[in-house]
């Protein structure tokens, strides 16, 4: 398991190639969530299906990668199971199953906006 600080600190700076850790291992994994560009600096939330009021959430950042720039929200630390992508406070998006030790990764309709 790869450990990191659990402050949380808000940037909206880029970040470089390889400066994401995940914090991933037995029963715990973490969610990608792809988006457009537009969406920067928004936070999105998430929650375990079965606890919708339990919410995590993370701001919209530039990743750049070898092809150039992509836009995503990365969360970490999440209990293996199911969860709840919410598209604003009150609307579901999507459910998203993520496994322990690994990471699921979710594409952002470009028709949706975030409220």
């Amino acid at each position: 398991m790869i450990s990191h600080d659990h402050h949380h600190h808000h940037t909206m700076a880029p970040s470089g190639q390889g400066t994401v850790v995940l914090n991933i291992g037995y029963g715990i994994g973490a969610l990608v969530i792809h988006t457009p560009g537009r969406l920067h600096g928004h936070e999105i939330e998430v929650s375990p299906v079965n606890d919708p009021a339990h919410r995590t959430h993370a701001a919209v950042r530039a990743r750049y990668v070898r092809g150039g720039v992509l836009w995503s929200v990365v969360i970490d630390s999440l209990p293996a199971g199911r969860y709840t992508v919410w598209r604003d406070p009150v609307t579901a998006l999507a459910e998203i199953e993520v496994p322990g030790g690994g990471v699921a990764e979710f594409e952002w309709p470009a028709e949706v906006a975030v409220a």
